[in-house]
């Protein structure tokens, strides 16, 4: 479903990705793994359009969107869910919801809603609220809820645990690995690294730039290296 060869992205004069690949099938839970300034992000925003890569190719269900911008990704069915939330605080939770669904005006819409609500009914109180009041963890899900608003194929979720209690993790990443239900592909981008890989079909691990170790979920859990570096055992 997507596929990134070579990557490399740019600040100014300084290349903050050195040749990423990165492969993830149509069904999979991939997750991208590693330690603050990585690239993690960097590497979500090249794939979504919100950064611009300064080489290498991006596919995403076999078009090349390496160049293309990024609300074009969207309407291919590629959402992104960004690193620190980003919801419109002035705007009300139900709002927010309707901003994610800007490409469709069917009465699925309605039951998309629905749906948003069904996953998070917490959502559902405070649809009338302000999104500014919500707490961290209700922010977190109302990013989420409005990502699937744009029925994307493939959803990018950028650090969705941060700054969560174990709890709302648990929550959170229990969401993400039931997005296989809805027919969503996810790639997903995470310091904690152990939870992410407890959900994910296979791993890559991303050190200053470059993907280091790639592999199966479980054998990165079980490796001394990751074991070592990312998961304090």
């Amino acid at each position: 479903m997507l596929s990134v060869e070579d990557l490399r992205s740019r600040y100014g004069r300084i290349e903050v990705l050195h040749g990423i690949d990165v492969e993830v099938k149509s069904g999979e839970i991939v997750t991208v793994v590693g330690a603050n300034g990585a690239g993690k992000t960097t590497l979500l925003r090249c794939i979504s359009g919100v950064q611009a890569a300064s080489a290498g190719t991006i596919r995403f269900r076999g078009e090349n969107i390496s160049r293309m911008s990024p609300h074009r990704r969207v309407a291919l069915g590629l959402a992104q869910a960004p690193e620190g939330r980003q919801i419109f605080t002035n705007l009300t939770v139900e709002e927010n919801l309707r901003l994610g669904a800007y490409l469709f005006s069917d009465a699925r819409v309605e039951r998309d809603m629905a749906d948003a609500f069904a996953m998070f009914p917490i959502l559902k109180q405070k649809r009338n609220l302000g999104a500014g009041g919500l707490s961290g963890g209700q922010q977190q899900m109302l990013a989420i809820a409005r990502a699937l608003m744009g029925r994307p194929s493939c959803l990018l979720l950028d650090e969705p645990s941060m700054g969560l209690g174990p709890m709302l993790v648990d929550q959170i990443l229990g969401v993400v690995k039931d997005l296989r239900s809805l027919d969503v592909t996810a790639l997903l981008v995470e310091q904690n690294a152990f939870a992410a890989l407890s959900i994910a079909d296979r791993g890559y691990v991303m050190e200053t730039g470059r993907i280091t170790i790639t592999g199966p979920a479980a054998e990165l859990i079980a490796d001394p290296r990751v074991r070592e570096a990312y998961l304090g055992l």
